[in-house]
């Protein structure tokens, strides 16, 4: 009776959140208010509160201070609810824009990761629009990008960065057929190209053709090709951001002009491939001087931007760390632990004979790397956040948070990494006026979480933070409270829950067990 009792009155003040515990999500509402949040925004500026904000058929229509820290609220100050609308008691919580990944594979076919799966773990982590940045072919995702914005599944919204050559059944081997090429993958509806590198004269028509449709583009400069093509010729012809860090440390050599690889390197070897690119980052420039500035100053006047993915990279150099993540045992399916398993087919997979000397080469290698980008931060230029999840032990949504303390690292005040992982998204998209920040008349999509992050970034894990309570106990406090998307409110622990469901359904098929590699079960 009570409960019945107490059910009855949250519905009439507009609070339940029954259908928030749904997978499906709360809404989308003619009106949401979301009351007293304190507002971490995307632009730089420090937190405040308690703030109501409110959100008419996806579109933020007001963004309120209603009272004072320590003081109670004076409800008559508050923007008033209209009939059918909802409100949802964030009351102490933390609000920040809905994040935004701008370097995703929406799972794989090798990697036994379904975009259920996937996405579901980006929203739990509060990634609200993703970047793809290559897969099966457009169409593919395209048909993925339709159903999300129709809300059709639940997922983030999807933008698109074809591979380049997706589809044609030739090399495209000359200008004319690269251009031809990128006009087919604009009909087909792409927002983007993504490169691994070509011929000189192939990246430049590409390029070109893809800036006349007003296009953006992103690159992996791949070793096969960046020794005629680094970062800078791609942002002098036209590239829109970069990924990783290949090709910029060829664009400070001063003294070579291929990095120094042995003379028994085989690329189609990865222990080869990564161990070495562990090096190259110390054949550079030295971070100041007079080449190094020169090529910055460059970046920063094309209005370049940087998609560093220090994540996808860490277990190089702290490789226990990166597979005994706790989150493995829990959320990463079978097939996806055994791809990341050391391996001479699978891509990623490069412990053939991984030790202390590659990691201490690879921790050497962050520090010049971070040191690049912080500075590129400091001068104005626009970083953004990328997880490249699904390779190398790191885990969708998991990863992207793990992205969010790395650039904690790399120097980024935390107001600063919120702004790489909201604001500088959106500019890179393109969609500054839709996402980002708070702001009247952008779209409702937020993260909510009950714990202060600037604090401590974990808090956002879904696993969250562990504490010691006054009582002496160890308790695990934050994880992502809720995704805002669209103006539907998604429980996001039930999402995460869905996950580990899914997770225990694959290891009942075979009574699977995760296991360390060359521990026998």
């Amino acid at each position: 009776m009570k409960k019945s009792f107490l059910l009855l009155a949250l519905l009439l003040a507009g609070l339940t959140k029954t259908n928030a515990q749904s997978l499906n999500g709360d809404g989308p509402h003619s009106q949401l208010i979301i009351r007293g949040v304190m507002l971490i925004n995307g632009n730089g500026a420090p937190p405040q509160g308690p703030i109501d904000i409110v959100v008419e058929n996806n579109i933020i229509k007001d963004i309120q201070m209603v009272g004072y820290p320590g003081v109670k609220i004076d409800e008559s100050k508050r923007p008033k609810l209209k009939a059918g609308g909802k409100e949802l008691d964030c009351s102490g919580m933390y609000l920040m824009p809905g994040f935004i990944d701008m370097h995703t594979h929406i799972g794989g076919e090798a990697q036994g990761a379904s975009p259920e799966y996937v996405f579901k773990l980006w929203m739990a982590h509060g990634v609200t629009t993703v970047r793809e940045v290559g897969g099966p072919g457009v169409e593919w995702t395209m048909d993925l990008k339709r159903k999300s914005a129709n809300r059709e599944i639940v997922a983030p919204r999807i933008y698109t960065h074809t591979f380049f050559g997706t589809g044609s059944d030739i090399p495209l081997s000359t200008p004319e057929l690269a251009r031809a090429w990128v006009r087919e993958n604009a009909k087909k509806g792409a927002d983007g190209i993504k490169f691994l590198g070509a011929p000189p004269e192939i990246m430049a028509a590409a390029l070109d053709e893809n800036k006349k449709l007003g296009l953006r583009s992103s690159c992996h400069h791949a070793q096969l090709d960046v020794a005629r093509w680094n970062v800078l010729n791609s942002a002098r012809a036209g590239l829109t951001s970069m990924e990783h860090w290949y090709g910029l440390p060829e664009a400070l050599f001063e003294d070579r002009t291929v990095q120094d690889y042995p003379l028994d390197y085989n690329y189609a070897n990865e222990q080869n491939r990564f161990e070495y690119a562990g090096h190259l980052w110390a054949q550079a420039a030295k971070p100041y001087s007079e080449h190094w500035n020169a090529v910055m100053d460059e970046l920063l006047a094309l209005d370049f931007t940087l998609d560093p993915t220090f994540n996808i990279y860490e277990a190089s150099r702290d490789l226990q760390g990166a597979r005994r993540a706790e989150w493995h045992e829990d959320y990463t399916m079978p097939s996806l632990w055994e791809f990341y398993q050391p391996s001479k087919i699978s891509h990623g997979s490069y412990w053939h004979d991984w030790g202390t000397e590659q990691e201490v080469a690879w921790r050497q290698n962050y520090q010049l790397w971070m040191t690049f980008i912080n500075e590129y931060k400091n001068r104005g230029g626009r970083v953004t956040t990328g997880s490249d999840s699904g390779f190398i032990f790191q885990l969708y949504g998991f990863a992207y948070i793990r992205e969010l303390e790395l650039l904690r690292e790399t120097g980024f005040h935390p107001l600063e990494v919120i702004r790489a992982a909201t604001l500088n998204g959106a500019e890179a998209l393109g969609l500054a006026d839709k996402l980002g920040t708070v702001a009247i008349g952008k779209l409702a999509d937020f993260v909510v979480v009950e714990e202060n992050p600037l604090q401590n970034l974990k808090v956002l894990y879904g696993t969250g933070a562990i504490r010691l309570n006054e009582a002496n106990e160890v308790v695990r406090v934050g994880g992502v409270k809720y995704t805002i998307k669209d103006g539907i409110v998604y429980d996001a622990k039930a999402l995460l829950e869905s996950v580990k469901e899914m997770v225990d359904a694959e290891k009942a098929k075979t009574n699977y067990k995760i296991l360390q590699p060359g521990v026998k079960g």
